[in-house]
């Protein structure tokens, strides 16, 4: 029996309905995190609560919880669940149920939130992985944890189709990030990663390498650079909840150096580890 809170508190999943009427069908009007769970433990929790209500104010929605209330109701529902394995937190807030109008409606907002399990992905993070580029057609404000996700969808699909594991988008030749994660590129022992504009999301996971590396004397910096240098880098790199520090070893079926796990990328999987209490 699956635990869902909600806006009234918990209940079974099965009991979890909402009028068809509702903005994050119609509309994507609404916002969402996903928490990392190694254990039962939440890895950057705080992190990911800042994020949700920043998104919120950025669109203008009243979260139905105060952040530490939200914080004490997730870990009663990672219990109530006994989650226990490695898995997630998913919670999701939209504007509410109304009649469709594009005007905010006058209603309370929608909130859920559910565990899942989630294993880590062991062999990927030591083999590293294929992706493809592909043309960023997103909106402007990617900083944002919106429900808006239909072009990340489309080009996660066309990498799929090609046989890749993800698509890394870029906008008028300049990388960006993927559907679903951060990305780095490493040349001359020095790490670069898009600096955090509204073109990407400011990854939880992201934050925390770039301080974890700088910590350990690697030069981070936060700047443009374009496919060309992605594809003619030492180490490219990939970042987030679920998938960690993940290598890409293929990009557009050209090989990234020698095709294998970078030397930086493994010492960032190794402080990663330590740091979320995995080693």
């Amino acid at each position: 029996m699956t635990i869902v809170l909600t806006n009234q508190g918990f209940s079974e999943a099965s009991a979890v309905v909402y009028p068809y009427q509702e903005r994050a069908l119609q509309f994507g009007d609404g916002i969402y995190e996903v928490i990392r769970m190694y254990q039962g433990q939440a890895y950057l929790m705080e992190a990911h609560l800042d994020r949700l209500y920043r998104s919120a104010q950025a669109i203008k929605l009243s979260i139905p919880f105060e952040k530490d209330d939200l914080h004490n109701q997730l870990i009663e529902l990672v219990e109530r669940n006994k989650l226990t394995k490695d898995g997630l937190i998913y919670l999701q807030i939209s504007r509410g149920s109304a009649k469709r109008l594009h005007l905010f409606p006058d209603c309370a907002p929608n909130f859920y939130a559910y565990t899942d399990t989630l294993a880590r992905p062991i062999s990927q993070l030591e083999s590293g992985v294929s992706v493809v580029t592909h043309d960023d057609i997103r909106w402007h404000y990617c900083y944002i944890k919106s429900l808006n996700l239909l072009p990340n969808v489309l080009a996660k699909q066309t990498a799929h189709e090609h046989g890749s594991f993800d698509a890394i988008l870029h906008r008028d030749d300049i990388v960006t990030e993927s559907t679903a994660a951060n990305v780095f590129i490493v040349k001359d022992n020095v790490i670069i990663t898009h600096p955090a504009t509204e073109r990407i999301l400011h990854g939880c996971v992201r934050n925390r390498l770039i301080d974890l590396a700088r910590a350990n004397d690697i030069s981070v910096i936060e700047a443009y650079y374009t496919v060309a240098d992605l594809l003619n880098a030492d180490e490219v790199f990939m970042t987030s909840s679920g998938i960690e520090v993940l290598p890409v070893v293929k990009v557009d079926d050209q090989t990234i150096a020698n095709g294998k796990r970078g030397v930086i990328t493994k010492q960032l999987q190794q402080w990663y580890q330590e740091d979320a209490n995995l080693i």
